[in-house]
């Protein structure tokens, strides 16, 4: 079954690795049909296994390899797709639109932390089929008060963001 992991902090605050690295880690932990989509920690992969034992063993073993914490959520081709087809806001040049992949149940979490942050001129937030969509104008993201929340250190195992383009590169490496 094919799959992509998608790392949380990778390439950010000083957790740096180059992602032919990232996709030998990937290689040595018995995955197949390996390749990283971006900088952002990516990793297509083929695997026999259920996506809950992929997540403890692709952790253990980047954890062990490049001695940090690691973070990262396992979906299927299927659950992936789902990303992409649900984008619930119009593509827009001066926007950006992320969505999160996370633990069940992360998606509320989020609401409730956007629902109390002060929000800037066309940034909204929605939920579809279980999945936090934000959108945020270009250049706020980092700045924005939603933004500096989803740093907090209580939510580092919950969830990841993506910007949704990255969510077709994804599903067109996974053909």
């Amino acid at each position: 079954m094919k799959y992509c992991a998608f790392l949380r902090g990778v390439n950010v605050k000083g957790t740096n690795m180059k992602m032919a690295d990232v996709c030998q880690v990937f290689k040595d932990a018995g995955m197949k049909e390996v390749s990283s989509i971006l900088a952002s920690g990516n990793i297509v992969f083929s695997s026999e296994k259920k996506g809950d034992e992929l997540k403890a063993i692709l952790e253990q073993a980047m954890s062990e390899h490049f001695s940090y914490e690691a973070f990262l959520f396992v979906k299927s081709k299927a659950e992936t797709e789902v990303f992409w087809n649900s984008i619930p806001f119009e593509k827009n040049e001066s926007l950006h639109i992320y969505s999160f992949v996370g633990i069940p149940g992360v998606e509320k979490v989020l609401m409730e932390e956007f629902q109390k942050a002060a929000q800037a001129e066309n940034e909204k937030a929605e939920i579809v089929d279980n999945i936090f969509y934000w959108q945020v104008p270009k250049g706020n993201t980092l700045d924005s008060t939603f933004g500096k929340v989803l740093g907090k250190k209580s939510l580092k195992d919950h969830f990841t963001s993506r910007n949704v383009n990255t969510f077709e590169k994804i599903l067109k490496k996974m053909e």
